[in-house]
């Protein structure tokens, strides 16, 4: 088994980044990993960690998919691209007008429009606790094999991609620990997936049914599993 990629999305479903290597801390998220969220227009939110529900993201706007991004960590600066947009260079904690000017054209007008970016002193993870994403390249090549199409990994928005295992042998590890680089982490649960997955991410147009998939090959729509640190550490692919 090795880590073959490390990503992280600096904010929460607008952009990925890939990293070489990472340090890992006990009990919280991968560094910078969805750092910020975009609140809509609709939300309710609460002091810090927050549902999925109140922002802006790729299962109500799949244009949001084709996002890619540049984090600079010590400006705290992010530069986003998009195949139908022109590049944006903004700080998400000073400039938040500028994005909105930007991603408008991105979400659909009947949905609640994006209207602030917060933060919550921790990872805005779709999981209540800090958790780190393992998917499996095995997994994916059997899930794309079913499916009868080629699923990009940028779909599944995943922090840390394992290869070598049988195809769905995460399962099996809930509740064990696994060494990586100088970190050890813990298997919680499994990821249940929303539409987000069904857009292609290099174009944001809806393209494979990969709920239907997973439900029609494996009775569920769950790919990938979340972690817990509970020792830190640098790891790299």
């Amino acid at each position: 088994m090795i880590l073959s990629r490390i990503f992280r999305h600096p904010i929460k479903a607008h952009g990925r980044e890939e990293l070489a290597s990472v340090l890992l801390s006990e009990g919280a998220c991968l560094p910078f990993d969805r750092h910020w969220a975009v609140a809509h227009e609709a939300a309710k939110l609460t002091e810090g960690w927050n549902r999925c529900a109140n922002f802006s993201r790729g299962a109500k706007a799949p244009a949001l998919m084709a996002i890619t991004c540049r984090l600079d960590e010590s400006s705290r600066t992010i530069t986003l691209h998009h195949p139908n947009r022109p590049d944006l260079t903004f700080r998400p904690d000073d400039d938040p007008a500028r994005f909105q000017d930007w991603v408008r054209p991105l979400m659909p007008e009947d949905r609640a429009q994006s209207a602030r970016i917060v933060s919550a002193g921790r990872g805005m993870t779709d999981s209540e606790f800090p958790s780190v994403s393992i998917l499996s390249l095995s997994s994916l090549a059997d899930l794309s094999a079913k499916m009868g199409t080629d699923l990009s990994i940028h779909r599944w928005r995943g922090n840390l991609w394992l290869d070598g295992l049988e195809p769905w042998a995460e399962w099996d590890m809930i509740g064990q620990e696994i060494v990586i680089g100088d970190a050890v982490l813990r298997i919680e649960e499994r990821i249940t997936r929303c539409r987000a997955t069904m857009a292609n991410p290099e174009t944001g147009q809806i393209d494979a049914d990969t709920l239907k998939g997973l439900s029609d090959h494996f009775g569920h729509r769950d790919f990938g599993v979340y972690a817990t640190v509970i020792r830190g550490g640098r790891i790299a692919v």
